[in-house]
């Protein structure tokens, strides 16, 4: 099979999805799959059978949600942009709003398009563990979600009557001991409204199908929610969780260069095809490898583009690298095809499912025409 490809084994999604099933069966919550960090549709029969919906950032996503998932469909944006709302109301479930002004202006709008819809807000409980700052949604100066202060001066007359639930989101691969802390403060600011709403989205975060993921923490922390408001249906919406671990990038040797170190080319890019290795970062596990000058072969995995910081690490192997060798980097199901791009021309990776019976399937293949395309 040529590569580069991205390689999801569905028996690894199942069995994370089995793990979300029991939180669910456990606690009662509803659990979406978060687009923004796996958006594979030619899974989604499996994941459906296993999750409640999809929760999209905008027009494009909930129209994959609607058309691919048919579950529940929940649309949260930090802007909406008003000739896309009527869209957006019409195949949503909850449409959830980041600021007073944005539901002020778009709320009526929206449930004129669509009765049935929830309308809800996201808040800011300005309390989080995030290791990252760039990912951190609570941080100083976040435009992302009303803080206490704003919401208390333009919104409190809202709570029961237009707006019918909040969400709040301030998890980044984190633990469930994270989440009971940042759900302290968002009860301590926000709590006096939660009797008048319906529900409630702890958004994303949840490294629940992790290794080590305290999990029965997280059942007691949720039902002891519960416990406290009995009224409100609650939701996860976890994207990496669902994706985690469940499938590789594999990619090819195209040369090997010498310059202080041996530098192995390879036919994919950290920066058009694994972004967060550069951004987060974060370094890439490469099957049969190790860190540098563990083993007896040390070489930097670079990229196959003119960006000169296009470099994946520096990893060393048992035996010599040669020109046509497959490298495969595990763990890129997440946060890599959603991301994506073909800078420098380079082409995108195909799609290969391996099915729970074994069969290896192609489901996409990228050429030429999908550079030239979104340039046109």
């Amino acid at each position: 099979m040529k590569t580069p490809y991205w390689l999801l084994e569905e028996a690894l999604l199942e069995q994370n999805l089995k793990t979300l099933a029991h939180i669910k069966k456990q606690t009662g919550v509803k659990i979406l799959l978060a687009l923004k960090g796996y958006a594979l549709w030619k899974s989604f029969p499996l994941v459906s059978q296993y999750l409640d919906g999809c929760c999209a950032s905008g027009l494009h996503e909930a129209k994959l949600s609607h058309e691919h998932f048919t579950k529940e469909t929940h649309t949260y944006s930090p802007a909406f942009k008003e000739e896309e709302i009527k869209e957006i109301a019409q195949i949503s479930h909850h449409l959830v709003f980041n600021s007073p002004s944005q539901f002020q202006r778009f709320g009526a709008l929206a449930k004129k398009h669509n009765p049935k819809l929830s309308l809800g807000l996201r808040v800011n409980p300005e309390y989080s563990e995030a290791p990252v700052e760039l990912y951190n949604p609570c941080g100083l100066y976040s435009r992302l979600g009303t803080t206490i202060e704003n919401f208390d001066r333009l919104l409190k007359s809202e709570i029961g009557k237009r707006i019918e639930g909040f969400h709040f989101h301030a998890l980044c691969e984190q633990d469930s001991l994270a989440l009971d802390n940042v759900l302290k403060a968002f009860e301590e600011k926000f709590g006096n409204y939660l009797k008048d709403l319906k529900w409630v989205n702890f958004g994303g975060g949840h490294h629940i199908t992790r290794k080590g993921y305290d999990t029965e923490r997280l059942i007691k922390i949720l039902n002891d929610f519960k416990c406290r408001h009995p009224h409100l249906e609650v939701y996860l919406e976890p994207g990496e969780a669902v994706g985690w671990e469940t499938g590789t990038l594999v990619t090819s040797v195209l040369d090997i260069v010498h310059n202080g170190l041996d530098i192995a080319i390879l036919d994919t890019s950290a920066e058009a095809q694994m972004p967060d290795t550069i951004i987060m970062p974060y370094r890439a596990e490469v099957r049969g490898a190790d860190v540098a000058h563990k083993k007896a072969y040390t070489y930097r995995l670079a990229g196959n583009t003119c960006l000169a910081g296009d470099i994946m690490g520096d990893y060393s192997f048992d035996k010599p690298l040669q020109i046509g060798d497959k490298i495969i980097f595990e763990d890129q199901m997440h946060y890599t095809m959603v991301k994506a791009t073909t800078f420098n021309g380079v082409p995108l990776p195909s799609i290969v499912i391996k099915r729970v019976d074994g069969t290896l399937e192609v489901v996409r293949e990228f050429g030429y025409e999908d550079f030239r395309d979104r340039l046109s």
